[in-house]
């Protein structure tokens, strides 16, 4: 099979402008046909046409409180030391009443009343309700039961009329209405047991690639990978309406490919194809797409989803319309923005929607972000409230990094011929969350630690709707943050090579003329994390400089690369004799994969991510890991939770139970006044 390259590398609004007018042409850029469903299977589901009420709801007058119908002008007159008494007649809610003469302060006149509940039926001769709380019961001279009220009321008091609710024939719900619970309320009570909604459309995703395995089948092999870009595929056309089917894998190969594509025609109204999709020598989705119908766009200038192909198929006798198809790339952030750039709206359009609109926040861009000035740049970041102003922090850019989806709070868009935003830009941010969820959110940005997972965990399960993100940035700039209030507070070991002390001078360097907390998270490890057996044999900081030692080491201003380039300092070895001093990592779960995969022979790190990952571990220091907080942050209700944490017994034991941890002095803390 020829190899393909990209047909052409087009706008984001030619590509949907290129697929619109191929599925208007065939027909499919308009609503489902309608089906009728039962009431109780239409939740979520939009109306296909207008519903109207059968009948008025309610269909009588009827009660709104349990008391007595009366005549509302027989009630005038009514005071606390003029009571009037009514007879009661002796059925309830039969609409016949028995009329009584009552003498009453000389006077004769004709009172009736009767005994209703709520929801019964009034008389046909009342028109109110007093409560039964608001009358007194009577005998009258005759013996037989009344009741004395104190207070006059108007006509139709407490009652439901007819048709209070709905009148018949009266509009209930328009077309294109997404139903909600209480929609199926109205629809029942105007007289609809079903209703007519569009088809939910049907989605087959298919995943491709010989090195694909079921998450079920086990640990994966070398080379292997496990198949999840279908699962978050489902789950996003379910999400959005439509009725997921997922495929089994088909290998790397064209004609197993087609055959799948072409059975897939007859049965779903669109197709969803995973992988594939790049340039690739084993890449054939728009091979596949080419000989079986129209392939319509390959390569869309947006990042993450390059190389997306749109397509529609039109084999003879396959299925009695055309089937689009969306070739999705194979890793996982471009699968996902995938859906919700493409299969998002043609689910809502299929179904008389708008396309969905995320709620929006304005704020402050911690961090400068690079873009490709030929794309439109889709950038995930966490945000939070720290003061008056959103900060807005991007995380790992991977495409291949599903975590990050996971982790992010929104995403910021960077237009084409763009090369990227400045720290500090105001920036717009279309969030994954409600809006009010960033304000319970405790903003972290400094050094990586696995404490922090784990504070997040036990705050998470604690404190409903209280969140802590972070981002790993190193310590350096975490301080950097917290002077220009990008953060609530930032995990920090710097070491001073002149002291010997963690954090003070730089607290004092970077955050001038501030009050800050320094406050004990825990002491860790630091040493060689290196494959099982130590098979180089390192014992000590010398064991950087040897020719046949490559290490991973951390970004620029990381507390690990600080005390890395202080001892070796201190032997006088120069980094660039050090193999592998220029690759970087920003964690130390980065660093000991690094290590595991053997694209390094040592790394330094923390003992617990050297466990984590079943590596072995050369111990070469102890370090202070401190929180460094601003006073304002330290005694606000937002950080209450988290320092009570610090307290905690079961949260100490949790982090001493992790290997290399020292708690003792954890949560005591100092006031700093630079």
């Amino acid at each position: 099979m020829q190899r393909k390259f990209y047909l052409e590398d087009i706008p984001l609004d030619e590509a949907w402008a290129a697929f619109r007018a191929a599925l208007d042409e065939a027909g499919l850029w308009r609503p489902m046909e309608a089906e009728t469903v039962p009431l109780s299977e239409a939740n979520g589901r939009v109306t296909a046409a207008a519903v109207w009420a059968r009948f008025s709801s309610p269909h009588y007058h009827s009660s709104a409180m349990d008391g007595y119908a009366v005549r509302a002008e027989d009630t005038v007159g009514a005071t606390e030391g003029a009571p009037l008494t009514f007879a009661l007649s002796d059925t309830m809610s039969t609409g016949v009443g028995i009329s009584e003469l009552v003498t009453h302060h000389s006077s004769l006149v004709t009172r009736r009343a009767q005994a209703v509940n709520t929801g019964h039926p009034l008389p046909a001769w009342a028109n109110a309700v007093i409560m039964v709380e608001n009358v007194q019961p009577v005998t009258l001279p005759d013996g037989r039961d009344g009741i004395e009220i104190r207070a006059a009321v108007p006509p139709w008091h407490h009652v439901r009329s007819m048709g209070e609710d709905m009148v018949a024939t009266e509009l209930v719900l328009p077309a294109n209405h997404r139903l909600r619970p209480v929609d199926l309320g109205a629809l029942a009570g105007s007289g609809h047991a079903s209703v007519s909604v569009y088809r939910r459309p049907r989605v087959a995703v298919i995943p491709t690639g010989s090195e694909l395995v079921a998450v079920e089948d086990g640990e994966p092999m070398p080379g292997q990978i496990i198949e999840y870009n279908s699962l978050v595929l489902a789950a996003q056309v379910d999400s959005w309406g439509g009725v997921a089917f997922r495929l089994p894998i088909v290998p790397d190969d064209f004609e197993a490919i087609r055959d799948a594509v072409s059975r897939a025609t007859a049965d779903y109204d669109l197709i969803l194809l995973n992988a594939g999709s790049s340039a690739g020598s084993e890449d054939y989705t728009a091979h596949v797409v080419e000989a079986l119908g129209t392939l319509l766009v390959h390569g869309v200038a947006v990042r993450p989803g390059h190389p997306v192909v749109l397509g529609i198929t039109n084999e003879e006798g396959a299925s009695p319309l055309a089937t689009p198809i969306i070739g999705v790339p194979g890793y996982p952030v471009s699968a996902a923005l995938t859906g919700e750039i493409f299969v998002e709206p043609l689910l809502a359009r299929w179904q008389g929607q708008q396309p969905h609109q995320p709620a929006t926040v304005q704020g402050t861009l911690t961090r400068k972000i690079v873009s490709h000035t030929g794309d439109e740049d889709y950038v995930r970041v966490v945000v939070g409230r720290v003061g008056a102003n959103h900060t807005v922090t991007p995380i790992s850019r991977g495409a291949g990094v599903i975590t990050s989806l996971v982790r992010a709070d929104g995403i910021v868009r960077v237009p084409r011929f763009s090369e990227g935003e400045d720290a500090g830009a105001t920036v717009t941010v279309h969030l994954y969350r409600e809006p009010d969820e960033l304000e319970h959110s405790i903003v972290v940005i400094g050094s990586h630690d696995l404490t922090l997972d784990l504070m997040a965990q036990f705050l998470a399960a604690r404190h409903e709707g209280l969140r802590l993100t972070s981002a790993n940035v190193g310590s350096l700039g975490g301080m950097v943050a917290l002077r220009r209030g990008e953060a609530h507070l930032a995990g920090s070991h710097l070491l001073d090579t002149e002291t010997g002390e963690y954090n003070l001078s730089y607290i004092h360097r970077y955050l001038p003329g501030q009050e800050i907390m320094l406050v004990t998270l825990a002491g860790r490890e630091q040493g060689w994390m290196v494959p099982p057996g130590n098979p180089k044999g390192l014992r000590d900081w010398a064991d950087a400089a040897r020719p046949d030692v490559r290490v991973v080491n951390r970004q620029r201003g990381a507390g690990t690369r600080v005390l890395l380039d202080y001892e070796l300092g201190k032997l006088g070895i120069d980094p660039t004799d050090v193999l592998g001093y220029d690759h970087e990592e920003y964690t130390h779960l980065a660093v000991a994969a690094a290590v595991m995969s053997g694209a390094a022979d040592a790394g330094l790190g923390i003992r617990a991510a050297a466990r984590a990952l079943k590596l072995d571990f050369v111990p070469l220091a102890n370090e202070a890991y401190e929180l460094v907080i601003p006073r304002v942050h330290y005694e606000s209700d937002l950080l209450r939770p988290l320092l009570e944490l610090l307290r905690d017994d079961e949260f100490q034991a949790a982090v001493a139970a992790m290997p290399g941890y020292d708690v003792r002095g954890m949560g005591d803390a100092r006031l700093i006044v630079t």
